[in-house]
């Protein structure tokens, strides 16, 4: 064989090497797929419902919705469930969330309504397995930390869950530590909007050639970027779960069900 090809097979097997996921529990992941998943619960921040409280986690399990959330570790190492790393835009405060007291998060009302941050804890006693739970666990912080007690959390909960990070640190730390659980990686393409990530890190991850780190369940990819090579690629030759963040219309949910067999909606009513 000349050198050439051999160069070239060698880059080709190592690089579907690092994008395989594990794709040999597809049929755990088919509860997912019988409704669509309500992003932060379903919520309407312009009518007193924010997102990712605990009034639009009983809505979405009134309308039969799934449920995403996303937890994060409170620096005396409570669990809470709030999405962005700062408290600015939904509490008007410009901390952290890692950087707060438990007690201090809840002296704060989300976007002026009389709902506040809830708990981990709070939130599972809420949903009580009445709908799946799709739990992304934010990197920001003590990414171990907020892994551990997720985990021994979760280990506690009946219903049906699985888990999902940006971070594939977090997603291997499930690999290797709950290996049961069902766990999927989060990505886009990094390289369409503002990233504080390296160039070196932002075609890593937008290729997703770090899930051999994490053999990821399932991909949940920003549904805009559908057509990108490496994750189109990854469907068609592994056949791996697909998961769709986050669809805002009717419209892109429609193109969304061509690609996505798992989707993830907010900001309309899919049933109206």
């Amino acid at each position: 064989m000349p050198i050439a090809a051999a160069v070239l097979l060698f880059i080709i097997t190592i690089y579907l090497f690092m994008l395989a996921p594990h794709n040999k529990r597809i049929e755990r992941i088919k509860a997912f797929e019988k409704q669509l998943i309500a992003h932060r619960g379903f919520f309407d921040n312009a009518h007193g419902i924010p997102e990712n409280s605990l009034p639009a986690f009983k809505r979405a399990v009134l309308r039969g919705f799934g449920i995403e959330l996303d937890v994060q570790l409170t620096k005396d190492g409570r669990l809470v469930v709030f999405h962005d790393e700062s408290l600015e835009r939904m509490c008007g405060v410009a901390k952290k969330v890692h950087e707060c007291s438990f007690d201090e998060l809840r002296g704060y009302r989300l976007l002026n309504s009389d709902e506040r941050i809830p708990s981990l804890d709070e939130v599972l006693e809420a949903v009580n397995g009445s709908v799946p739970l799709i739990v992304e666990l934010k990197a920001g912080g003590d990414w171990r930390g907020t892994s551990e007690r997720t985990a021994e959390r979760l280990d506690e909960y009946g219903g049906a869950y699985c888990i999902e990070s940006f971070s594939p640190l977090v997603v291997r730390y499930f690999k290797k530590h709950r290996p049961g659980v069902i766990r999927g990686q989060l990505a886009t393409n990094y390289f369409s909007g503002k990233s504080k990530k390296s160039p070196i890190a932002r075609f890593f991850l937008t290729n997703l050639l770090l899930n051999f780190l994490s053999r990821p369940d399932f991909i949940a990819f920003n549904h805009r970027h559908a057509r990108l090579f490496s994750y189109s690629l990854l469907r068609k030759l592994f056949h791996v779960t697909n998961v769709a963040w986050t669809v805002k219309s009717r419209a892109e949910l429609e193109k969304a069900r061509e690609v996505f067999s798992v989707i993830i909606f907010d900001s309309f009513d899919p049933e109206e």
